[in-house]
C-alpha cells in the first residue's frame, strides 16, 4: 500500500502523538475562545442559536469542554494499558482512525454541555486541582529533560566546532535565567509581601529561593558532575527559573488582596481592586498567558520528544532506544520509488500508550484551571473566587518539583551500583 494514512501500521509514534496533542490544543483553543468577552452577547445576536448562552461561554462551557477532553484521554489510556508492541491489535486504534476518534471526542463534548449544574462544578474543581498539581510536576520534569538535552547538545557542538562560541552561548543562558530568577525574587519581596498578613508569601519566596540554591550548588558538585558530566548549571538556572514562576502563580490566588496585587494596577501604581460580589474576574492576565505558553511548549516538547536520560525517561514510561532501529528504514524506497513511512514500533513501542494518554488526561485539567484562574465557584455557582488551597497546591508541586530535580541530580552517586546512564 503506497498510502501511509491508508493502512494502521504504516505510522510513525511521532505522528501519533501529535495528532493526538493537536486534539488537545484544538481543545484549549475552542476553551480560549468561549471564555473571550462579550462571546455570550454575541452569540445572542444570533436568533435561536442559544436560549442560555452563559452555558455555552464562560468558565462553564470551559469545564465542560476540558471534562470531554479528559474523559477521552482517561478512555484511552484506559484501552492502552499494557500494549507492548505495534502487533498489539489496539495499537493500531492508537496510530489510526483519525476520523473516528475525532467524531468521539466531538460527541463526548456535546454529551458534556448536557450535564446540569447542581455539585459538577464544585465536584471537576477538585478533579482539576488534584489533575493541575501532578501536571506541574510533569511539566517540570520535562523540563529538566528539555535542559538536559540542550546542555549536551550545546556541548557536542562545543567539542566538534567553535568551543568558545558555544560554551559564552551557554553562559549567557545560564547568566540570564538567574537573572530573571533573581529579579523575579526582589518584585516578590516588594510587591506581594506588603500587607500584615502576607507572612506566607515571604516564607514560599525565601524558601524557594534557598532551594533554588541548594539545587543549583549540588548541580555543580565534584562527584555529581563526575557521576553526570552532562549536568550543570543551564539546568537548575532553568529550573529555577520555572520555580519562580509556580511561586509567582500561587501567589496570585491568594483571596487576600492586599497580598496579591493584579499587574495592572502594579504598572498604573494603583492598588489592586477588590471584585464585587458576583463579579467574574478575567483569565486573560499575565500569569495565565504565560501558564499557557509553558503549556504549549510542554505538549509540544512531549509529542516530539527523544531522550537519552535514563531518570527521565523513567518517569515519563519512554525508552531511550526502541524503535531508534526503524530510522534506517523510515525513508524506505519501495519497488516503484515511491517513499514510504514504515512501522517503528514493530518489535517495541518507544513510549508507553498508557501513559501518554494519562500525561494528556491531566494537562486538559490543568488547562482547564489556567483558563478559569483556579478559581473556585461559589456556592450558588454564580462568581469565581481564589481559593488558599490553590495556593498550596502550586507551591508544593513546585517542592515536589524541585525534590525530583535534586534526586536526578544525585542518585547516580548515592545508588552507584546502579546504572544511570
Amino acid at each position: 500500500n503506497s498510502c501511509p494514512g491508508c493502512c494502521p501500521s504504516t505510522y510513525n509514534s511521532t505522528v501519533s502523538r501529535l495528532a493526538f496533542s493537536f486534539l488537545l490544543l484544538l481543545g484549549s483553543l475552542v476553551s480560549v475562545i468561549m471564555i473571550l468577552p462579550g462571546m455570550e452577547a454575541q452569540l445572542k445576536k444570533i436568533p435561536g442559536f442559544c436560549v442560555n448562552c452563559d452555558v455555552i461561554v464562560g468558565y462553564k462551557s470551559v469545564y465542560r469542554m476540558c471534562f470531554a477532553m479528559a474523559c477521552f484521554f482517561f478512555l484511552f489510556s484506559i484501552i492502552m494499558i499494557r500494549v507492548r508492541s505495534s502487533k498489539d491489535p489496539r495499537a493500531s486504534l492508537q496510530n489510526g482512525f483519525w476520523f473516528f476518534k475525532f467524531l468521539i471526542l466531538v460527541g463526548i463534548t456535546v454529551g458534556a454541555f448536557f450535564i446540569p449544574d447542581g455539585t459538577f462544578n464544585t465536584v471537576w474543581f477538585y478533579f482539576g486541582v488534584v489533575g493541575s498539581f501532578i501536571f506541574i510536576i510533569i511539566q517540570l520534569i520535562l523540563l529538566v529533560d528539555f535542559s538536559h538535552t540542550w546542555n549536551q547538545s550545546w556541548l557536542e557542538n562545543a567539542e566538534e566546532g567553535n568551543s568558545k562560541c558555544w560554551f559564552a552561548a551557554l553562559l549567557s543562558f545560564t547568566v540570564l535565567h538567574y537573572a530573571l530568577a533573581f529579579s523575579a525574587v526582589v518584585l516578590f519581596y516588594v510587591y506581594y509581601t506588603t500587607g500584615d498578613d502576607c507572612t506566607e508569601h515571604k516564607i514560599f519566596i525565601s524558601l524557594n529561593l534557598i532551594f533554588c540554591i541548594i539545587i543549583s550548588i549540588v548541580a555543580i558538585l565534584p562527584k555529581v558532575q563526575e557521576a553526570q558530566p552532562s549536568s550543570g548549571l543551564l539546568q537548575a538556572s532553568l529550573i529555577s527559573l520555572y520555580t519562580m514562576y509556580v511561586t509567582w502563580s500561587a501567589m496570585t490566588n491568594n483571596p487576600n488582596r492586599k497580598c496579591n496585587p493584579s499587574l495592572l494596577s502594579l504598572v498604573n501604581n494603583n492598588p489592586s481592586p477588590t471584585p464585587a460580589p458576583g463579579q467574574e474576574v478575567q483569565w486573560w492576565d499575565a500569569q495565565g498567558i504565560i501558564g499557557l505558553v509553558i503549556f504549549f511548549f510542554c505538549t509540544l516538547y512531549a509529542s516530539i520528544r527523544s531522550s537519552n536520560n535514563t531518570q527521565v525517561n523513567r518517569l515519563m514510561q519512554t525508552e531511550e532506544n526502541q524503535g531508534l532501529a526503524a530510522d534506517d528504514h523510515e525513508a524506505a524506497m519501495g519497488e516503484d520509488g515511491v517513499r514510504r513511512a514504515v512501522d517503528n514500533e514493530e518489535d517495541a513501542v518507544t513510549y508507553s500508550y498508557s501513559f501518554f494518554h494519562f500525561s494528556l488526561c491531566l494537562a486538559s485539567l490543568y488547562i482547564m484551571m489556567t483558563l478559569t484562574n483556579w478559581y473556585q465557584p461559589d456556592a450558588d455557582y454564580q462568581a469565581m473566587q481564589s481559593s488558599m488551597p490553590a495556593v498550596w497546591v502550586k507551591i508544593s508541586s513546585s517542592w515536589i518539583g524541585l525534590a525530583l530535580y535534586l534526586w536526578t541530580l544525585v542518585a547516580p552517586v548515592i545508588l552507584s551500583n546502579r546504572d544511570f546512564n
